[in-house]
């Protein structure tokens, strides 16, 4: 990890660039997360946040320049080797399971975490139900922690608008350290999700 004025720098991305062809997407972007903090990408429309975003989470490869997280670089990476890193994924359309609960919602948002294989799964060893019992525990935290403490047995398309936006962000920040969710939609992060606020646009 690089060190910045508020410390270790989770994210750093350095002369990032996306090219479509002769349209230049994203035009050597520099860009750093510290640890412990949220920070905004804010720009009009067409500016190529979500390309960023895009790249950052492996759907895109970046025409020139690096990007690093948690002092992996994930410049080349395919999604899923990024998403076992610790990066997740909202999108301003928000994505959820409507059959299930917000607490399945959430726990289904861990499962690229989770060590217990197959066969430990289907013959429930004492290891996987530990697992899951402590996986249950943290998903009710960030329920907690974004707000929807008496939500955890609603069916997702039971939530109102208002509360679905929080149960999609709690879907893709996971509590472990190291890690960011990208294209969060600002009107769903609050006061009480808020270390020291750092913005770049």
């Amino acid at each position: 990890m690089t060190e910045s004025a508020q410390g270790k720098d989770l994210l750093v991305a350095e002369s990032v660039r996306k090219e479509f062809g002769g349209l230049t997407a994203v035009n050597d972007l520099d860009f750093t997360i510290p640890e412990r903090s949220i920070v905004s990408l804010i720009g009009p429309n067409g500016a190529g946040k979500t390309t960023f975003f895009n790249m950052l989470t492996g759907l895109y490869r970046a025409t020139a320049g690096t990007i690093l997280f948690d002092g992996h670089d994930v410049t080349d990476k395919p999604p899923h080797a990024i998403t076992k890193l610790g990066v997740g994924r909202t999108f301003q359309n928000i994505r959820l399971f409507p059959q299930m609960t917000a607490l399945e919602n959430v726990l289904v948002g861990m499962h690229s975490r989770l060590k217990g294989g197959i066969l430990g799964s289907i013959f429930g060893t004492p290891g996987v139900r530990r697992e899951e019992r402590e996986a249950s525990d943290r998903a009710r935290e960030l329920l907690r922690y974004v707000g929807l403490t008496t939500s955890e047995d609603n069916l997702a398309e039971s939530l109102s608008y208002g509360d679905q936006g929080p149960l999609s962000l709690a879907q893709a920040v996971q509590p472990q350290a190291g890690t960011a969710a990208a294209a969060i939609p600002v009107k769903f992060v609050g006061p009480q999700m808020a270390p020291p606020t750092h913005v770049e646009e």
